[in-house]
C-alpha cells in the first residue's frame, strides 16, 4: 500500500488524482479526477468525482464538496457518507457551475456542508 497522504498534512494535488473513494458500506462509489480551489484563499472547494463507465467512457463526473471526504489510511484512499443515490441526485453540473454560487449554494446544502466561502 502506497499510503501517500500518510506522512504529511500537505498533499500535492497530483497525488490526489485517481484516488480511490470508498462509501460508508466500505464500497467503492468512484475517484478523483481532480479538485476545484478558490483562487483567492487557495481553500480546496470540491473533488470532481467519476464514477460508472467503461474504460473511462460513460463515466458520470460529480463535484462533492471537499469537506465531505476525509482520508483513511488503512484504504490509502479517501472515505465519504454520501452514497451512490445520492451522488445521482446531486445538483448537476453546467458549464459554468464553478463560478455559479447559487449553484454552490445548492450542492453545499443538498450535502449539509457550511460554506466555505463563510
Amino acid at each position: 500500500m502506497d499510503q501517500k497522504f500518510a506522512s504529511s498534512a500537505v498533499v500535492n494535488s497530483k497525488d490526489v488524482n485517481g484516488t480511490a473513494v470508498y462509501g460508508i458500506e466500505g464500497e467503492k462509489v468512484g475517484e478523483i479526477d481532480h479538485l476545484t480551489i478558490e483562487k483567492n484563499s487557495g481553500t480546496v472547494t470540491f473533488a470532481v468525482m467519476t464514477f460508472g463507465g467503461f474504460l473511462g467512457f460513460g463515466q458520470d463526473e460529480y463535484p462533492i464538496p471537499w469537506k465531505k471526504l476525509s482520508y483513511d489510511v488503512s484504504k490509502d484512499a479517501f472515505v465519504t457518507d454520501i452514497s451512490e443515490e445520492q451522488l445521482k441526485g446531486a445538483p448537476r453540473t453546467h458549464p459554468d457551475w464553478h463560478s455559479d454560487r447559487e449553484w454552490e449554494k445548492r450542492s453545499f446544502d443538498y450535502f449539509s456542508v457550511p460554506y466555505y466561502w463563510m
